[in-house]
This record gives C-alpha cells, sequence and structure tokens, in this order.
C-alpha cells in the first residue's frame, strides 16, 4: 500500500479529496486551483489536530488563559472572510516558540511564545495571521500543487522510521524528534497575505496594529537569544526583512490611524499572570529540551530538575524527565515521573504511551498494553499505539489478538521496520502468504 492507496481508506476522505477543482478565493474573489473542500478541510483538521496538540503536551490546564485566548481569537474570525469556520482558539503545553493553524479553524499558540509577548494586540496579530492561513486557505492551495496530501499521512509515515520494533514510539517521542511534522509549512508568499490579513482583521476588531511590528520584532530578538527554541516556527513561518518592511509601509500608510489606538498591555499581563509565574522553570525545561534533542543527557536532567523544583506538578516537566530518564535508558526511574504527570492531567495522552514503552523496556508486557489501550481512548488513531499493542500481545503470547492489532496497522502503513515486524510475524503464524 503506497500513501496514496492509503489516503482513500481513511474514513470521510477518500475520493473526494482528490477531486481537482477551482473553487472562489474568499480573500481574493478569484479562482483558484484547490484539491478540498470546507468539509474535508474540516475533517483534516479535527483527524489530526488533537495528535499535534498531544505532541505539544496538551491544551493548556490554565482555564481562564484559554478564555482570553478565545476571546481575542474569536474577534478576529468574526470579521475574516470566513466567519463561519469552526475557529478554536487555545494555549497549548509546548515550551518552544510558535503558533500554528489546522486548515478547519482550529488555532494554537504555544505557552513558549505567550511568554514573550507584551500586549493583547501583539497576541491578536499572531492570531490573526494564523486566521490569515485559514482564510486564504493555504494548506489547500499548497496541496492542489503537491501530489500527495502529506499532513493526512504523516502520522503513518512517522510510524515507519525505527529500527528496533520493540520501542517504536521513541522514533518520534524522545526528544522531540518529529515534533511539528502534522504542521504546514508555508511559502514567503503565503507569509506575506497572512501578514496582511492580520492586520486587517486586528485592525477591524478595534486592535492596534502595531501588534504586528511588535510581534516581528520579537521574533527576530528571540531567535538570536533563543535560537533552538524558534528552530520550528522559522521551518513553519519563513521570516524575511521584506516582511518586516511590508508591515512597517503598512503600518505608516494604511493603517496610519489605528496605530494610534493604545495598547492593551495591563490587560495582556493580567490575563497571563499564571502562565508568566512559571516562567523561570519553562526556561530551564526549554535548556533541557535543547540538551535532550543534543543528546547531551545529563546536561538536560540537570535542567529539568531544576525546573521540577520550581514547578514539582508542571505536566510538561514531568514528561520531559520521563523522556530523559527513558533516553538514558532507565525506565523504572522514568516511571514516577510519568505516573504523576497521568494523575495531574489524566486527559492528556502522551504520558501513557510513553509509560506502556517503559514497561515494554522492563518485560512487563501485560503492564504495557494496558498503557497503551489507556492512550487509545484518550487518543485513538496512532499507528504507533496500533503496532505497540500488537506487540506487547505478542510478548503475552496472544497470537490472535497480536495479529488483529498487526492487521490493523498495516491498514495504515506498510513501510519501515515496523510494518516488516508485523508482515513477518503474520506470515510465521501462518496468517498471511
Amino acid at each position: 500500500m503506497n500513501r496514496r492507496e492509503f489516503i482513500w481508506t481513511l474514513p470521510g476522505l477518500g475520493a473526494s479529496v482528490w477531486l481537482t477543482g477551482c473553487s472562489t478565493d474568499p480573500v481574493t474573489g478569484k479562482k483558484a486551483l484547490v484539491m478540498m473542500g470546507k468539509e474535508q478541510e474540516i475533517a483534516i483538521d479535527k483527524q489530526h489536530s488533537p495528535h499535534q496538540f498531544s505532541e505539544d503536551y496538551g491544551i493548556a490546564q490554565d482555564a481562564g488563559l484559554n478564555r482570553y485566548v478565545a476571546d481575542v481569537g474569536k474577534r478576529l474570525g468574526n470579521v475574516s472572510h470566513r466567519p463561519d469556520m469552526p475557529y478554536s482558539f487555545q494555549t497549548v503545553n509546548a515550551n518552544y516558540v510558535n503558533a500554528y493553524a489546522f486548515p478547519g479553524g482550529t488555532i494554537a499558540a504555544t505557552r513558549g511564545i505567550m511568554l514573550e509577548l507584551e500586549s493583547e494586540d501583539s497576541l491578536a496579530a499572531l492570531m490573526g495571521h494564523e486566521v490569515g492561513h485559514v482564510n486564504a486557505r493555504h494548506f489547500a492551495e499548497r496541496q492542489a500543487k503537491s501530489s500527495l496530501l502529506d499532513i493526512v499521512v504523516a502520522t503513518a509515515s512517522i510510524a515507519s522510521t525505527d529500527s528496533n520494533p520493540q520501542y517504536g514510539a521513541l522514533a518520534q517521542l524522545i526528544g522531540s524528534v518529529g515534533g511539528g511534522v502534522l504542521l504546514s509549512h508555508y511559502s514567503r508568499e503565503n507569509e506575506r497575505e497572512a501578514d496582511a490579513l492580520g492586520m486587517e482583521y486586528m485592525t477591524r476588531a478595534g486592535l492596534n496594529p502595531t501588534g504586528m511590528t511588535d510581534l516581528m520584532q520579537m521574533l527576530n530578538s528571540q531567535s538570536k537569544a533563543k535560537p533552538s527554541a524558534l528552530e520550528l516556527m522559522f521551518s513553519t513561518h519563513p521570516m524575511s526583512s521584506e516582511r518586516v518592511a511590508n508591515t512597517n509601509q503598512a503600518l505608516e500608510k494604511t493603517y496610519a490611524d489605528a496605530a494610534k489606538r493604545p495598547l492593551q498591555r495591563e490587560r495582556y499581563m493580567d490575563n497571563t499572570s499564571r502562565l508568566r509565574a512559571l516562567k523561570a522553570a519553562i526556561g530551564e525545561q526549554q535548556k533541557g529540551e535543547a540538551m535532550l534533542n543534543q543528546k547531551k543527557f545529563d546536561a538536560a536532567e540537570d535542567h529539568l530538575r531544576k525546573a521540577l523544583a520550581m514547578a514539582p506538578e508542571d505536566y510538561p516537566g514531568l514528561v520531559l524527565m520521563g523522556k530523559t530518564q527513558m533516553a538514558m535508558n532507565r525506565p523504572q526511574e522514568a516511571q514516577p515521573y510519568l505516573l504523576k504527570a497521568q494523575t495531574i492531567y489524566p486527559t492528556e495522552a502522551q504520558a501513557s504511551q510513553l509509560a506502556g514503552v517503559t514497561h515494554l523496556q522492563l518485560k512487563q508486557p501485560d503492564k504495557a498494553l494496558a498503557a497503551f489501550q489507556t492512550y487509545d481512548r484518550l487518543l485513538p488513531g496512532n499507528p504507533n499505539t496500533i503496532f505497540l499493542k500488537g506487540y506487547s500481545l505478542e510478548q503475552m503470547q496472544n497470537k490472535q489478538a497480536a495479529a488483529q492489532e498487526y492487521f490493523n496497522y498495516l491498514k495504515m502503513t506498510r513501510q519501515g521496520n515496523q510494518a516488516n515486524h508485523a508482515v513477518s510475524r503474520l506470515q510465521g503464524w501462518g496468517m498471511v502468504k
């Protein structure tokens, strides 16, 4: 089964995704070549945004912060070219500096970038830029120029990369390998259009468009101070001097009157006060993640211990420490951190999957299976989890149940060492030729 064939097996998608045709661009009013309609954009969004959120340690548990971000975002969505989209806006627990949008209107800002903003107007610029991507249908237009619907198969593709089937989940879970794989990567032309739309929407909503220039200045400054934290931001949202110049020109010529509006700094600070109380701990986590990605595990552990000393019940900090212990081949030491993380945030799935891998490392397949089943209830549709359930059942000598999981896995991907392992077992058991 190749990638194109795989797409046809997905429920709710199939042939309609691949019917190429012209539709009217909601922003320009011109005809545009796209490969999907609104319903497909929303379906892809619903299928994949929860997995990206879990990669980012879940939606922030600060309800007040999320209400605030949603309020600012909805003000922008309501005055956009596509006010009928089912927008949702939230903060996710990732420490890197970024924001992103899925094609159906699901938009998130990481807590890493929220800590760097200083006004509601800059937050509106950030959200407005992402709303701009949704309104200009950049995802759909880019797919019209591509031979593959990459976002649809990204989850399955991750599952095909690891050489050791027993520890397949580690490929994308330890050290954030594969992080952001579900996110769209935009062109500079896309970014220019999203900047312009963001300024238009935030001005319509009564905010100060100076927030857009403040946002760009902050990103350029942080790229020098914390380059690793902005690596994904500039990969998915390329920055250029031209973008900054265009924004400054629009501020002077088009939005000069709106630029006189007061910047809403105090309201932003009030609504982010609980998050900002974690700033020192998050800073240590950012350093720890950078070391983890460089495989400097002792240094990563040191930074994460400092972070947990400051914020002992912070879910991302606990999961990151669990990952670090696993990377150091200490599955037993990882388990208390992951168990505490599950207790603190029982509806977030990542800690459960990692816990399952530690049980496999400790040759506890029954406990591993229970952990993977918990993950699958919380966040169904991850091919790795299906494979790992099969592997756990295989270790328990339950060939019939293992075979069913391997069959389910092979419906999603037949590439990579995990797929080869599944096929070889099915052949060895006489279930396939």
